[in-house]
């Protein structure tokens, strides 16, 4: 198991990309949230299977139609994580 902190930028707000990453993130099997910040980015935190996590990585960098994804930063997290996935 391992966890990461993902952080998006680029117009992910307002284009249901939270729901969508957590419909992804439910489908590898991880756990975690997807969390609006007040800049305008999205902060996602996920634990699970590493090959799920790059799958979830992968996916953040097109995300939902709507969105369009200037940059996803990868960082280690070692907070605590959710179970299930949960949106904020």
């Amino acid at each position: 198991m391992a966890t990461a902190r993902f952080i998006v930028s680029g117009k992910v707000q307002g284009v249901f990309f939270r729901a969508s990453t957590r419909e992804r993130a439910m489908d590898l099997g991880l756990s975690g949230r997807a969390t609006n910040l007040p800049d305008g980015r999205v902060e996602v935190v996920a634990d699970g299977d590493a090959a799920a996590l790059d799958a979830l990585e992968a996916w953040l960098h097109d995300g939902p139609p709507a969105a369009r994804v200037d940059t996803v930063v990868r960082d280690v997290w070692t907070g605590p994580v959710t179970e299930g996935f949960v949106t904020g």
